[in-house]
């Protein structure tokens, strides 16, 4: 099984990618299909993604039982922590900008 996630892409990209895979919401890719074929698409992904971002994740032999990689503009990030990929979320200028709950607690005592 393998999942492709497009953002801010052409059109003309999401409608070569529905040929190998079904499109069961905008932008999010399902299918089962080849090692050979899953590359082809992530090249074709990464060649014509333009300023948008492509993710992609399959199922594989590994303690997560998955592999996921990312490329271009997306708002994430994957990180190997000892053989195990998480996901980073930037922290944004607003959110550290917010003072935390307990610095305003104590202000006000």
């Amino acid at each position: 099984m393998m999942v492709i996630v497009l953002e801010n892409v052409p059109a003309s990209l999401r409608g070569e990618l529905t040929r190998w895979l079904i499109e069961p919401h905008a932008g999010v890719f399902i299918g089962h299909v080849s090692a050979l074929v899953r590359e082809r698409l992530w090249i074709k992904c990464c060649a014509n993604k333009r300023a948008g971002g492509v993710i992609q994740a399959w199922s594989t032999n590994t303690e997560q039982h998955f592999q996921i990689r990312m490329y271009g503009n997306t708002d994430r990030a994957v990180i190997d922590l000892e053989g195990f990929q998480l996901i980073r979320i930037p922290e944004t200028s607003e959110k550290r900008s917010e003072p935390d709950a307990r610095e305003v607690d104590r202000r006000s005592v």
